[in-house]
């Protein structure tokens, strides 16, 4: 994640002709929301090509912005593309090469990816795109690593994400990243979505949240979970209480997060103590034995191999 200007980071949004409006509301609203406390995100919707656009939905849009905005902008966002076999303009591709090796953070939402990859930036590193284009993508750009099935993929401040919903997954992930749990939340409550969607979930599910045993649904059981973290819960232990085989409930948890039973209860450990740090007084070891760690040296291993920071600097840069 790079250094974001301490007034006001600057976000470039881009627009096109025939954008379609929801891609293009989705980071104005995330980044265009009040926040509390700490500098507001300057969101500048700028231009490909000049003049009136028109949009997917039967109407035009004027921006204010054109495509030097791409210059200063602190996190550039290509909200889709309009058509995966038309390549981009090459002054935008260039305008993107230039912001990436200057420090910028880039984010391809949906098939925005296409415009990332076009300009190569993405080889030879993670990314995704929507799921009905995987295909494609991956015919199409053989260098990149693309991962079909989750919801975003972040690597050396490149971002791209899956189709519609999971962009705003995907900018509700940066603006965690920068202000915390905390602040990301109360921004996705008065968006009315989820605030927090892990990248590694799976973004396609071709059948209902399964039922993890009689009269219990699996979402049910991972409710429980979250409830009970200061537990010690096993594969075995979740499987029992769900009246199903080991490895039943190891499929259908994979099947509704993209995720190991136990990946998916650490990412949850990890998040009740990102939470607890951010907005509680309560100590470090409090905070351990409340998310379930067991100790307070396993959770700083986890804090630091997976957030790059110790609890205590975490606490630090999100509550100081």
């Amino acid at each position: 994640m790079s250094e974001l200007s301490f007034s006001s980071p600057v976000v470039a949004v881009l627009a096109f002709d025939r954008i379609s409006p929801f891609h293009l509301s989705v980071p104005c609203l995330v980044f265009g929301e009040e926040l509390q406390g700490v500098p507001r995100y300057d969101v500048r919707v700028c231009a490909a090509e000049p003049g009136r656009l028109r949009t997917s939905a039967g109407f035009d849009i004027v921006t204010r912005h054109e495509l030097d905005t791409l210059e200063v902008a602190d996190i550039i966002v290509v909200p889709s593309w309009r058509d995966p076999v038309e390549r981009p303009p090459q002054r935008l591709l260039d305008a993107l090469v230039a912001a990436k090796d200057r420090g910028a953070l880039l984010v391809g939402l949906c098939l925005g990816a296409y415009v990332l990859a076009e300009a190569g930036l993405l080889a030879g590193r993670r990314a995704t795109t929507h799921w009905a284009f995987a295909a494609d993508f991956s015919a199409r750009y053989p260098d990149v690593r693309f991962d079909p099935e989750v919801l975003y993929i972040e690597e050396d401040n490149l971002m791209t994400s899956a189709g519609t919903a999971a962009g705003l997954d995907c900018c509700l992930h940066i603006v965690r990243q920068h202000h915390g749990n905390g602040l990301a939340n109360r921004v996705a409550r008065r968006m009315v979505v989820s605030p927090h969607r892990q990248g590694g979930q799976a973004q396609f599910i071709e059948q209902p949240v399964p039922t993890a045993g009689p009269g219990l649904r699996l979402s049910d059981l991972l409710d429980w979970v979250r409830a009970h973290l200061e537990q010690r819960h096993t594969l075995d232990s979740l499987a029992r209480r769900a009246c199903v085989s080991r490895r039943t409930l190891s499929r259908q948890i994979r099947q509704l997060s993209g995720m190991t039973v136990g990946q998916w209860l650490l990412r949850e450990r990890l998040s009740r103590a990102q939470q607890l740090l951010e907005g509680t007084d309560m100590s470090v070891e409090q905070v351990a034995a409340t998310a379930g760690f067991g100790s307070t040296a396993s959770m700083r291993l986890c804090f630091s191999r997976i957030c790059g920071l110790p609890p205590g600097a975490w606490r630090m840069m999100y509550r100081g």
